[in-house]
């Protein structure tokens, strides 16, 4: 039980930044990118070929983020340029990314086993924390800069940006490009940690990291930007948690986990929706309570 647990810590922490990138565009852009997909799997197709090529894992990990930035980039250019539905976007370019990927690669899987990674001589539970929360804390910094108020302005109200003189393409591209390049980051470390990157590997990334905002944000809150950030990683951390006990239940089996994932996004999703009605019928009959007593007091005074 205790491994179970601290393999979904460790888990939790190399995902959350995959869910720091998924927040930036679903939450602070209010842009559905499916790029993630394919960046995701990009940062590990650059990270493992460049330490088989005998690069150091520091270079590879670094090439493997500027390659993020590249396909976020891309992305954005797409949309705003090509004037092309932010959705369709994300979804051409992470179907270009799969033969991009397999370039890359020149084979469906590299293996690590016997590479040097920057998990070789750390562990990953020493070495993630340090590297989430100084991410973590660069982007809390970030965004209460006049470049990063503008990211967050454009989310809002791209009109009214666009009214005081701001360039929304550009916020849009850079927002899209930091996104990608922290999911390929994502990835490339989780292809150091366990060994192998896949051509496969970020299918369903997209709801993997939507899962960890969604619940973060409905357990942590996200009253300001460093709460939203700090909710992304606890919640990518509870996800994996969430995951690793239902797998010990007997009668789900590993090839289960998209479906485990897909129940718990739409818990996630379902229940503050049920608890804003809640809450909000129960306003409406305090009110409705208040009007009655108020009419009866009226009553019983124009009485006398």
């Amino acid at each position: 039980m205790l491994n179970s647990l601290l393999g979904a810590l460790e888990s939790g922490l190399l995902y959350a930044l995959m869910a720091l990138g998924v927040y930036i565009t679903f939450r602070i852009l209010d842009f559905p990118d499916l790029t993630v997909d394919g960046s995701f799997t990009t940062g590990g197709a650059i990270a493992a070929v460049m330490i088989t090529g005998g690069s150091s894992p520091w270079i590879a990990t670094i090439v493997a983020f500027l390659g993020g930035l590249a396909a976020g980039a891309i992305t954005g250019i797409i949309h705003t340029k090509g004037r092309i539905n932010g959705l369709l976007s994300g979804i051409l370019m992470m179907i270009a990314l799969y033969s991009i990927n397999m370039r890359i690669m020149g084979k469906p899987n590299v293996g690590l086993l016997g590479e040097t990674t920057l998990f070789t001589s750390v562990s990953p539970l020493v070495f993630m924390p340090i590297v989430v929360i100084a991410i973590k804390l660069l982007l809390d910094l970030f965004f209460r800069t006049e470049l990063g108020l503008a990211l967050r302005a454009t989310g809002d109200n791209k009109r009214m940006i666009r009214s005081f003189g701001a360039n929304t393409d550009n916020t849009i591209i850079l927002g899209l490009s930091l996104s990608n390049g922290l999911v390929a980051l994502s990835g490339a470390l989780i292809a150091q940690q366990s060994g192998f990157a896949d051509i496969s590997s970020g299918i369903g990334m997209i709801v993997i990291g939507l899962a960890s905002v969604i619940i973060g944000e409905a357990i942590f809150g996200a009253r300001t930007v460093f709460w939203a950030t700090l909710a992304a990683v606890l919640g990518s951390i509870v996800y994996r948690v969430v995951v690793a006990l239902a797998l010990r239940i007997e009668w789900l089996e590993q090839t289960d986990l998209k479906l485990i994932t897909a129940v718990i996004v739409i818990i996630a999703l379902v229940v503050p929706t049920v608890q804003r009605n809640m809450k909000q019928k129960a306003v409406a009959r305090r009110r409705a309570a208040e009007i009655t007593q108020t009419a009866g007091q009226k009553s019983v005074g124009g009485g006398f």
